[in-house]
């Protein structure tokens, strides 16, 4: 059984690169340490196969938070006294994290601030560091 999840957490320790060993593919393993109450906490095995989502589990550190979505498998796992103990494993599409999310603010505002660039069949119209055809004016 799988579900579609949304998880919310921090990572317990830096994620890894590993490589499958039938197909020789790179994908990124990490953990992540979610809250379930007060004091309680479950931890939640990721890989993501995705090149972007491996890159931004790459790029955090021990301790930072994040948010998962992907598919998610629940289950179960008895610890050295017994107690039976919740697991989870993820196949991670995508991952959020603060320094996502203020990059993505960022690119909207400035999107959202600047108008889109004239349309003109000068030549150097397509060159950003052009003018456009607009002499002494730049299009955005």
């Amino acid at each position: 059984m799988s579900i579609e999840a949304l998880i919310l957490g921090k990572l317990h320790e830096p994620a890894k690169t590993r490589t499958g060993n039938n197909s020789g593919r790179q994908f990124v393993t990490a953990k992540v340490r979610a809250a379930v109450g007060d004091d309680a906490a479950v931890f939640c095995n990721v890989v993501a196969f995705s090149e972007t989502t491996g890159a931004a589990l790459l790029a955090l550190d021990a301790g930072d938070s994040l948010a998962l979505a992907g598919t998610l498998k629940p289950g179960a796992w008895i610890d050295r006294e017994g107690n039976a103990r919740p697991s989870l494993d993820m196949v991670a599409a995508q991952v959020l994290t603060v320094y996502g999310l203020t990059k993505k603010r960022k690119a909207s505002a400035e999107a959202g601030n600047r108008p889109m660039p004239a349309q003109h069949d000068d030549a150097g119209a397509d060159d950003p560091q052009s003018d456009g055809g607009q002499h002494g004016e730049r299009p955005w």
